[in-house]
């Protein structure tokens, strides 16, 4: 190995299509990464060459992760460069037993996106135990990213602000909330909760698996169910339940964007298959008894069903189509929301347990979800995220509820067989932010507010066609969180949100739910301005 040589490496998708469409990204933003080393005298040497044959050049499975790792140095400084959404468990074995300074890095772009792929690795390799450092820029030259890489090759670590982090243990709670959380917390330990898991490590995730036994402690336990039957209960449900699922939506003024051809359009054979996984996922979640449920889909049922994204939503929300248990002699979960936990991120299952706990015990409504943190830029004098995830999002979260959504089918490139999103700007308001996470062993969370803001219609479909028209998006502002800050912080692609009333009732939420989190044994911390 030379000394002056920084090998490089970038992990992909599972799907060769995602892979080969993705791919002129990933080669711009590596020029731009080997040309900013350049400049401080070191070379660059992708460790793993492209594929003719595949069209593309990313480590695309976790066999060849292992094979590509056994021919790089284990001392080298190595830097993971992603444009694109990745598979983690392509590269963690190689990750794991290497002992150079490792450096990720993401394009400051909403395309496909590298941010959410960099942002799931980090939270794997903090997982993990793996000591990284992280950075992310538009075009690898200005002066924040320059600065840090040349102190990660002068051989330091990246430093980033943090001041915006503080422990609950410093933080004054009021009574009320401190009250009300460790009701919450202590009924959770004591009363325990079971969370549906069909299947685990979605999309190579492995940040968004507890271990059992940091789950029990907090009183909640896994059932593990297998997608395939889920795959068999929908395939029990009748035409009947399916139709009425559908008609029920139409009557609340949703609207589905239908065409004739299903490689490419939404049909409506294929929203009667999501309508039929929604009422197999609440039979399925009565009879196990479970408080919450996460489906995989991506890597299990994409190749057989529709996408699972329709059925998420409806379940994340309170008003929803009836469902009847098979013998129709009593409605399922009547009344409620069903939280999922989209792509079977545990952590966020647990995030919208308590939360929808916390909400109801306070008269506000519970309607939960994660976003991908997908992307971000300036807008009238402040910073706006865009925060979207593939379709989970309850409709409640949108102005005008159902009669504001509308389902488009998801992109063929991750969807082959289709399925509908359930589309739509989320509504202005104040709102709770929070992430869980595994580091050190133990479980951990973050908690934060934000405002979601109302942008002009221009720029929010500027926004959605710089990343993914189909799926819904919030714009938001967080308090006191600046986005290098929470790019440097956060320890997932995925972030929790809820709606409070008001300021107010969202300063009350946010205090409740850390202070239950703390009682579940968590070490809590609040991000950025925490009153209103």
């Amino acid at each position: 190995m030379r000394t002056d040589e920084i090998i490089l490496v970038a992990s992909g998708d599972l799907r060769l299509s995602a892979n080969q469409t993705c791919w002129p990204a990933q080669e711009q933003l590596e020029r731009q990464v080997t040309m900013a080393i350049q400049k401080f005298g070191r070379s660059v040497r992708r460790g793993h060459s492209y594929d003719a044959v595949h069209k593309h050049g990313f480590i695309h499975s976790q066999r060849h992760g292992i094979e590509v790792f056994r021919n790089i140095p284990p001392e080298a400084p190595l830097v993971v460069v992603e444009a694109v959404w990745q598979y983690t468990h392509h590269v963690l074995p190689g990750l794991t037993s290497h002992r150079g300074p490792i450096l990720t890095i993401a394009n400051w772009s909403g395309q496909w996106p590298g941010l959410v792929g960099m942002l799931n690795l980090n939270a794997s390799l903090a997982k993990a135990g793996v000591p990284y450092s992280t950075l992310w820029s538009e075009n690898c030259t200005d002066d924040y990213f320059l600065a840090r890489l040349k102190q990660w090759l002068n051989g330091g670590p990246v430093a980033h602000d943090d001041s915006h982090v503080h422990a609950l243990s410093s933080v004054a709670i009021p009574s009320a909330a401190e009250r009300l959380g460790t009701e919450v917390g202590d009924n959770v330990r004591t009363q325990k909760a079971i969370l549906g898991v069909f299947d685990e490590g979605c999309m190579g995730m492995y940040n968004a698996i507890i271990p059992d036994e940091l789950l029990h402690a907090c009183g909640i336990f896994k059932e593990r169910l297998s997608q395939s039957a889920l795959f068999a209960e929908m395939r029990r449900v009748s035409q009947h339940d399916a139709q009425s699922v559908r008609t029920w939506l139409d009557r609340k003024g949703m609207c589905f964007h239908t065409g004739s051809d299903p490689s490419r359009d939404l049909t409506d054979d294929q929203i009667l298959e999501q309508c039929r996984m929604y009422v197999a996922a609440l039979r399925i979640a009565d009879a196990f008894g479970c408080d919450a449920i996460g489906i995989q889909y991506q890597q299990g049922l994409k190749d057989i069903c529709p996408a699972s994204d329709l059925a998420e939503g409806l379940l994340n929300n309170v008003d929803r189509p009836p469902v009847m248990d098979e013998r129709h002699e009593r409605i399922l979960f009547e009344g409620d929301a069903l939280p999922h936990f989209n792509e079977v991120d545990e952590c966020a299952g647990v995030d919208a347990l308590i939360t929808n706990r916390v909400w109801k015990r306070l008269g506000l409504d519970p309607e939960t979800t994660l976003h991908d943190i997908r992307y971000g830029e300036e807008y009238g004098g402040q910073f706006v995220w865009v925060l979207e995830i593939s379709g989970a999002v309850p409709p409640h979260h949108f102005a005008g509820g159902y009669a504001g959504a509308v389902s488009e089918r998801q992109p063929p490139m991750y969807f082959p067989l289709g399925g509908g999103t359930i589309k739509g700007v989320s509504k202005p308001g104040e709102i709770v932010w929070s992430r869980v996470f595994v580091e050190s062993g133990r479980l951990n969370a973050d908690l934060g507010r934000a405002t979601v803001v109302e942008l002009p219609k221009a720029e929010v479909e500027r926004r959605w066609n710089c990343t993914t028209p189909q799926w819904p998006i919030m714009n938001a502002v967080l308090h006191g969180v600046s986005r290098n800050q929470l790019m440097a912080r956060h320890k997932s692609n995925h972030i929790q949100v809820a709606y409070g009333n008001d300021a107010a009732s969202a300063d009350t939420a946010m205090m409740a739910k850390a202070v239950a989190f703390r009682k579940l044994g968590m070490d809590v911390s609040l991000c950025g301005v925490q009153t209103a």
